[in-house]
């Protein structure tokens, strides 16, 4: 992920020069604020286990830093900077009061148990709790973690205000993407996807879809998208992909069965997930036919969603891509390389800074409620989410035409203007 963050630097470079940046402004994020390295122990079964950590704090000329923090066997200081810089340029394209943040463990949660990475969160917590605060750096998921992990880390910065006698008021604020019963906020779970709908809806209706990656956001981006009438042709995980047999007729389970189901030739995304929770991987799902995440990235669809890991469209593939929009779920899912040559094709790439800024957004929207001890139902919290997102489109939009540059390029743009 060095590569990557190094490669934005150098976008964010070019951008520079052509709206007239100062380079002051350049020089200071370049560098994070301040990053840390922890070490902490926790009981694994019988076992006392170092797991190691890191906090990236990259910018808070805004505001409060934010951002997830990932458990995943590969995370590293160079990833979480990455990660970190485009937390800062994602929420100044959204136009919400953060900064720039992002966290992350060394862990393979696939081998865990549910309590051990309870365990590995405390310890975690614990190890940051001196350097977090409702109005000082505001961690939420990411990848592998979730609202009961949130919760876990909620009630450990807890633990440690009160040891230190320190002052418990918005406490709860310290972090965001909790569970309901501890003042998440409502809509939290399908932000990100939602987020990203919002954004394609000013741009195209689209027929059909295929999405890579079928976690908790390229789940709900099928889902939604279905239930608005488009085709999903193929979804992907980390085993490999689907794709609908075209005329391929099935009867649904009971739970699942539509009446209204107009849909015969895509697949339906709540029995998918179904199955691969049964299963653990969407291979194999009645009515498909096998392909590799390669190839599901080069099916002729209206929209291609990348909502699994960063790096998947590069100068390799990407003259092969057939899709005529690409809605960037995922960080940092398309190569410098890849993006000139998507370009030049005209595909439309909607860059993840603002594509996959749902999630944070919302985030943002449920520090609000905890500071101000509110409560919104789900619709305000959507009615406001459309707003934000259809507003950064048309910002992003509007710089892309200003200096004929593409939506990815005219996000740095907007996102640098709002960082001096």
């Amino acid at each position: 992920m060095q590569n990557q963050f190094e490669n934005t630097i150098l976008e964010l470079e070019k951008i520079g020069k052509i709206i007239k940046l100062d380079k002051s402004v350049l020089e200071k994020i370049k560098k994070p604020d301040r990053y840390i390295e922890v070490n902490f122990p926790v009981q694994i079964k019988n076992n006392i286990k170092i797991f190691t950590g890191y906090r990236v704090q990259h910018n808070n000329q805004r505001g409060p830093y934010k951002g997830g923090i990932r458990f995943h066997p590969e995370v590293d200081l160079d990833e979480v900077k990455a990660l970190a810089l485009w937390m800062s340029l994602k929420c100044a394209v959204v136009n919400i009061p953060f900064g720039g943040a992002k966290g992350g463990v060394i862990v393979d949660p696939k081998k865990m148990q549910t309590q051990e990475l309870d365990n590995i969160m405390r310890g975690y917590a614990k190890a940051i709790a001196d350097i977090v605060g409702p109005k000082q750096d505001v961690p939420a998921p990411d990848v592998n973690t979730n609202a009961g992990l949130m919760d876990v880390f909620l009630d450990e910065y807890k633990k440690y205000l009160r040891k230190n006698k320190m002052n418990m008021k918005n406490a709860q604020a310290v972090i965001t993407g909790k569970s309901i019963q501890k003042n998440g906020s409502r809509g939290r779970d399908i932000a990100t996807a939602l987020g990203g709908i919002y954004v394609l809806d000013k741009i195209i209706k689209p027929q059909t879809a295929a999405i890579q990656g079928y976690g908790n956001v390229g789940y709900n981006a099928a889902k939604i998208l279905h239930e608005r009438g488009c085709r999903i042709v193929a979804v992907s995980d980390s085993q490999g992909g689907v794709m609908k047999i075209s005329n391929f007729k099935y009867q649904m389970s009971n739970q699942f069965q539509n009446s209204n189901d107009k849909f015969k030739n895509s697949l339906n995304p709540e029995e998918v997930m179904a199955y691969k929770q049964k299963t653990g991987s969407v291979v194999g799902f009645l009515g498909t036919k096998k392909i590799s995440n390669s190839k599901l990235l080069e099916l002729p669809v209206d929209v291609l969603i990348p909502a699994a890991l960063s790096e998947q469209i590069t100068k390799k593939n990407a003259g092969n891509i057939k899709a005529k929009i690409i809605l960037e779920l995922a960080n940092g899912p398309t190569s410098p390389e890849a993006d000139a040559i998507l370009r030049k094709n005209g595909i439309i790439v909607v860059p993840d800074i603002l594509a996959n800024a749902g999630g944070v957004t919302v985030s943002y929207f449920e520090w609000l409620q905890n500071m101000k001890n509110e409560k919104w139902d789900e619709d305000e919290v959507f009615k406001k989410l459309k707003l934000i997102m259809q507003k950064a489109y048309r910002d992003v939009e509007e710089k892309s035409r200003k200096y004929g540059i593409s939506l990815r390029q005219g996000a740095y743009a907007l996102a640098l203007e709002r960082l001096v």
